[in-house]
């Protein structure tokens, strides 16, 4: 372990579709290394709810706090990482939008040949993917029982979320860390790489599919611990 990252608060923002207990082998991984893990459940029916949440987490950390989102989980952070306690920004194969801009407006205009996820019409205000092509869209790289799994239990995502707009994008002002997940068909490897790059952010980059936080676990722990050493040593 890296001592300068002993005691780090991490604080772990999930994405759309799933919720906070695909994090755990990240947990299981960050744990022993003295790192207090905290895990947020996102309700995904705004973005002020999710952001409302992720605070009320923050609040409740002793110290610096390094908080993690993926995917759209990376909006929440954006907009929440401006409180005072949080310390650095890590996105994993996520949203990271600027002042004025939402997850829809990201998506509006995909680059000719990248994948389109396979949201389904929205129904009764909340959108769902279709489970036949959630495994190759979303967890590519994952067992297909495991996969079909997390198709199966997916959380409805509220289409308001994805119209929630950034008031002052936290990195802006926050040092940041990005994980590419090189084979992601849900957000463009090319947008994820413009998107760190406009944050400024530390990159790095790993073969994975947009589920990268539970196939490849180590890359995105290691990255935390990363971030972790350089705000607290």
């Amino acid at each position: 372990m890296n001592a300068g990252s002993a005691g780090a608060n991490v604080v772990l923002v999930h994405g759309g579709f799933v919720d906070g207990s695909g994090w755990q082998a990240v947990y299981d991984l960050l744990k022993p290394d003295g790192h207090r893990v905290s895990i947020v459940q996102n309700p995904t029916l705004s973005l002020e709810g999710d952001v409302a949440a992720t605070r009320w987490v923050i609040d409740a950390q002793d110290g610096p706090v390094v908080l993690v989102g993926h995917s759209y989980g990376g909006a929440v952070i954006t907009e929440a990482g401006t409180h005072e306690k949080v310390a650095a920004l890590v996105y994993i194969a996520a949203f990271a939008p600027d002042r004025g801009e939402s997850v829809n407006t990201l998506i509006a205009d995909p680059p000719p040949g990248a994948p389109v996820p396979p949201i389904l019409p929205p129904r009764d205000g909340f959108l769902l993917l279709d489970k036949e092509r959630f495994p190759a869209s979303f967890a590519g790289d994952l067992p297909i029982e495991q996969a079909t799994f997390m198709a199966d239990s997916q959380v409805p995502w509220g289409v308001g979320a994805l119209s929630g707009s950034i008031t002052e994008p936290a990195w802006r002002s926050k040092p940041s860390w990005y994980l590419v997940a090189a084979d992601d068909r849900m957000i463009p490897p090319p947008a994820q790489r413009a998107m760190s790059e406009r944050a400024g952010s530390t990159t790095v980059e790993s073969p994975g599919s947009h589920a990268i936080y539970l196939s490849q676990p180590g890359a995105v722990a290691a990255l935390i611990h990363k971030a972790a050493a350089a705000v607290t040593a």
